[in-house]
C-alpha cells in the first residue's frame, strides 16, 4: 500500500479551517482507494512572524524537500505589511524548491454562477500553465534617488532559454494528456516585449514541431487573451504564458469559473516537491467562525492526489464535489449563502466526505 508524507502549512486567517476540510476529504479518498498519508504541520505565517520576527527558518526549505507534497491553507495577516509573508514564504518556497510551474485549472462546475452570460460548464474548461520562477519575480532591479522628484525604479523581466523550455514542455505534455482539442496557445506580447517573447515564440514553435507534432500551436497577445477568456472561453484548451501575465489571467480565470472560493492551483516541480493551495486569500475577518467555503482547498487536495499518481482518488473527489454542488444544498458559495443554508465549513466537508465514500 502506497504511503505519502505531506507537509501541512495552515497559514493565516481561515487557512487552517479550509485546510482541515481539504485533508479530511483527501483522507477519505485514501481510505477508499487503498493508500495512506501522514501529515506534519508547520506554523509558518503571520502569527509566528509577529511572535518571533522570523518569516521562514533557514532550515525550512531543506526540510520541506523531504516530503512528497506540501498542502497550503492561506498566507496573509492583517497585522503584517503586505509582501513580507508572500515573499518570505510563498515566493521563497517556490524558488528554493524550484516549483517552476504554476498550474491553474479553470473549470466551471454545475450550479456555480459565472458572470459570463450564456456560458456553462461545457464552455469553461481549460488549463493555464504559468512559468513560476522567472520574469519580474526574480527581484532584479533597484531604486535610485528614492523619495525625490527624480526617483527611478527598475524591475527587470528576465527569462532563460532553459526556464522557457521546461515550462513549454510541461504545457505541451499537459495538452497531450488532457486530450481535449490538443491545442496549446502561447499567450505573450510579441509586438512590444520583442526580446522576451521572441525567445518564447521561437522556443514554442521549435519544440512543438520537433517533439509534439500532434499538438496544434496557436499564439495570442495577452490583451486579446483576456478578451477571449470573457467572450469565448470555450476556445481554450491549454494556455502557456509567463509569470506576470499568468498571475493576471489566472485571477480572471478564477472569476469566470465562479470566484476565488472554488479556484485551486499547484506550484509544481515535476521532479521534486510540489505545493497545492486554494487561490483565495486568508479572509481574516471570518477567522474561527466556521463559515468559509472550503471547496477551493478540497479541489487543491484533489490536484495533489492526481499529482502523486492517485488518479482514481482524485477523480472520486471531483465527482463528490460535483454531486455536492448538484444537490443544491447551497444557493451560492458566499459566506452569506453558507449561513443562510444552515451549513458551515465543517458540514460542507463532512457532506463531501460522505459522497467520496459512495460515488
Amino acid at each position: 500500500m502506497a504511503k505519502y508524507n505531506i507537509a501541512l502549512l495552515p497559514g493565516d486567517g481561515t487557512g487552517p479551517e479550509v485546510l482541515r476540510e481539504g485533508v479530511k476529504i483527501a483522507q477519505a479518498a485514501a481510505q477508499r482507494f487503498g493508500f495512506s498519508f501522514d501529515t506534519t504541520e508547520y506554523d509558518f505565517g503571520g502569527e509566528r512572524f509577529l511572535r518571533t520576527g522570523e518569516v521562514l527558518p533557514d532550515s525550512a526549505t531543506d526540510e520541506l524537500k523531504k516530503y512528497d507534497a506540501i498542502f497550503l491553507g492561506a498566507i496573509g495577516h492583517p497585522d503584517v505589511k503586505p509582501g513580507i509573508l508572500e515573499k518570505g514564504i510563498l515566493l521563497r518556497v517556490r524558488f528554493e524548491l524550484d516549483q517552476y510551474i504554476n498550474l491553474r485549472p479553470v473549470k466551471l462546475y454545475p450550479n456555480v454562477d459565472t458572470p459570463l452570460k450564456n456560458k456553462g460548464p461545457a464552455d469553461i474548461d481549460f488549463v493555464v500553465v504559468r512559468e513560476n520562477s522567472e520574469d519580474m519575480y526574480t527581484g532584479l532591479g533597484g531604486v535610485m534617488r528614492k523619495g525625490t522628484p527624480y526617483e527611478v525604479a527598475v524591475q527587470e523581466m528576465v527569462y532563460t532559454r532553459n526556464g522557457v523550455d521546461r515550462c513549454l514542455r510541461y504545457a505541451f505534455e499537459t495538452a497531450r494528456k488532457r486530450n481535449k482539442t490538443k491545442t496549446l496557445l502561447l499567450c505573450g506580447k510579441t509586438n512590444v516585449l520583442t526580446y522576451v517573447f521572441d525567445l518564447w515564440e521561437r522556443a514554442f514553435h521549435e519544440m512543438g514541431a520537433r517533439d509534439f507534432p500532434d499538438i496544434k500551436r496557436e499564439y495570442a497577445h495577452v490583451d486579446a487573451t483576456t478578451m477571449w477568456m470573457v467572450k469565448n472561453p470555450e476556445w481554450f484548451d491549454v494556455i502557456v504564458t509567463g509569470n506576470m501575465f499568468g498571475d493576471i489571467i489566472t485571477d480572471l480565470g478564477a472569476m469566470i469559473q465562479g470566484g476565488m472560493g472554488i479556484a485551486a492551483g499547484g506550484n509544481i516541480n515535476p521532479a521534486g516537491v510540489s505545493m497545492f493551495e486554494p487561490i483565495g486569500g486568508s479572509a481574516p475577518k471570518y477567522t474561527g467562525k466556521n463559515v468559509i467555503n472550503p471547496l477551493a482547498c478540497i479541489f487543491a487536495g484533489q490536484m495533489m492526489l492526481a499529482h502523486l499518481g492517485e488518479e482514481k482518488a482524485a477523480d472520486c473527489i471531483e465527482k463528490a464535489c460535483v454531486k455536492f454542488l448538484e444537490s443544491k444544498v447551497l444557493p451560492g458559495l458566499s459566506v452569506k449563502d453558507i449561513e443562510d443554508a444552515g451549513m458551515s465549513t465543517t458540514k460542507i466537508g463532512d457532506r463531501i466526505a460522505e459522497y467520496v465514500a459512495t460515488v
